[in-house]
């Protein structure tokens, strides 16, 4: 009986009981050097860990335009190229007013950069960084993400 009871709570009531992920894109913006690839990472507003470009979907773009808005708006990607499939994912828990938090899917488009802009939306609220593959999956938190950029 008791593991018929634990059959149906985990099989049925705590899936109802838990949120959907929400999703979110993100940028991996990098660019090629004769030494190798980098990759760009930029400080969060509220903590300043280091982190990826990345925002909610955007009406009226693809997901890979929107990561690409993202970069500009959060690292000043002025101008660069991305494709319509994402390099990976990666979910890690938003904290949200009054300590809830929600799961966040987010899909990681890559962005070669071509011109970066010295002013841009959040320039006064970031720090940016060109780093190696390796050294940004060592500052990043998410395990996902640090998995992705190790790879790229």
């Amino acid at each position: 009986m008791i593991h018929q009871l634990k059959s149906v709570w985990r099989g049925y009531v705590m899936p109802m009981l838990q949120r959907p992920e929400r999703l979110q894109v993100a940028a991996l913006c990098y660019r090629t050097r004769p030494q190798g690839r980098e990759v760009l990472l930029i400080t969060s507003r509220g903590t300043g860990r280091w982190i990826l470009p990345k925002g909610w979907p955007i009406k009226g773009l693809d997901a890979a335009g929107a990561a690409l808005q993202e970069a500009w708006e959060e690292a000043g990607v002025l101008s660069g190229r991305t494709g319509p499939d994402p390099v990976g994912a990666y979910v890690y828990q938003k904290g949200l007013p009054g300590d809830w938090s929600v799961a966040v899917r987010t899909l990681v488009f890559p962005v070669e950069v071509y011109e970066l802009a010295d002013d841009f939306p959040e320039a006064d609220q970031r720090r940016r960084e060109w780093v190696t593959p390796e050294e940004a999956a060592a500052r990043v938190d998410e395990p996902d993400l640090k998995g992705i950029l190790a790879t790229f």
